[in-house]
This record gives structure tokens, C-alpha cells and sequence, in this order.
């Protein structure tokens, strides 16, 4: 895992909001939160203006996947 999380480290960031979440279902989280969960991660170093749409998006696809696995 990355030491420092950058908005592109979309899988990184999925696994640690997974662990830091682990009983939140990623798809019903509203993108407002997910940016505010993504930027209070305490690895994440990245500028909190430079997320977009696709940028939210991604994380929440992979935060989805490890949240399915664990579902398992």
C-alpha cells in the first residue's frame, strides 16, 4: 500500500476506506462524502480540489470490490 495516497492510487485509497468502513455499502455513499472520506484518510497528501466526477468514481468502484470480497 501506498505510504502517501494520491487521487489516482484509486485502489490504495478503495482498501483503506474498506477497512476504515467496513460495514458501509460504497454505492450508497454520496460523492460530497466520499471526497470528505478520501481527503480526511491519513495518508492521503493529494490536493483536495484536483478530485473529479471519474476520479470519485473509480474509488468508489474499487472501494465497492474489496467491500464485496469481505461480503463473501
Amino acid at each position: 500500500m501506498a505510504a502517501e495516497l494520491r487521487w489516482d492510487d484509486t485502489e490504495d485509497i478503495g482498501i483503506e476506506l474498506a477497512e476504515k468502513f467496513p460495514e458501509q455499502n460504497p454505492l450508497e455513499v454520496r460523492f460530497t462524502d466520499l471526497h470528505r472520506y478520501v481527503t480526511e484518510l491519513p495518508t492521503f497528501v493529494d490536493d483536495p480540489k484536483m478530485s473529479n466526477e471519474g476520479k470519485l468514481e473509480a474509488i468508489q468502484m474499487a472501494w465497492y470490490e474489496e467491500y464485496q470480497d469481505r461480503e463473501v
